[in-house]
């Protein structure tokens, strides 16, 4: 069961990704794989380079993703061509993973793929099924105001990069609301897991 693994920024995808492990998911992190594409001295950060300029390395040679974030979230025809660059690779990645978890005997497990623009890049299709954590853009900008700190000019503008709500879950086979405690978006979690596995109990992992 290939599962697809969204929301907007700071709806709480990463908690639910993180329950989903506890289940017994293989939980594959899209973010994760995004930086290992572009690791120093990787093909993918050399394209970078080529495209960007030198400017967007640090003294080290690696990314300076904080520079890079200054550019992209500022201009949609360079974040576009970034993303035409990272994200290929990270399909890539995904697919060894995958192949690595059948060859492990894994293929009865759940494998879902968190995946932040699952959406923008018009690939909810591939998978069996899409769950898509949901929250207000309201109660996002203020988790980002208390949280992380940002100001709301910049958490609705990171808002306004991503897919709409109703984008998402135009995609969606199954809804997380996340607005409300811990223990309530649990329980909806493993509700949705039981359905992805046709298991009704809390499984163990």
């Amino acid at each position: 069961m290939r599962v697809g693994l969204t929301g907007g920024v700071a709806s709480g995808k990463s908690t639910v990704a993180a329950i989903l492990a506890e289940l017994g998911a293989v939980v594959v992190d899209a973010d994760q794989l995004a930086r290992e594409v572009v690791a120093r001295g990787t093909p993918g950060l050399a394209r970078v380079v080529e495209d960007f300029g030198p400017a967007v390395l640090t003294p080290e040679g690696d990314l300076d993703r904080a520079h890079v974030g200054s550019i992209v979230f500022n201009d949609e025809a360079a974040r576009r061509r970034l993303e035409a660059i990272v994200h290929p690779l990270v399909f890539e990645r995904y697919a060894e993973i995958e192949a690595a978890a059948e060859a492990d005997g894994e293929t009865d497990r759940v494998v879902v793929h968190d995946i932040p623009l699952l959406t923008e890049t018009g690939r909810a299709g591939e998978f069996d099924a899409v769950v898509v954590v949901d929250a207000a853009d309201d109660v996002r900008v203020e988790r980002m105001v208390r949280d992380r700190g940002w100001t709301r000019e910049d958490a609705a503008a990171r808002i306004a990069a991503q897919a709409t709500r109703e984008e998402r879950l135009a995609v969606a086979t199954h809804v997380v609301v996340n607005e409300g405690g811990r223990e309530a978006l649990r329980a909806r979690v493993v509700e949705v897991f039981g359905d992805l596995t046709g298991d009704q109990r809390e499984p163990t992992p």
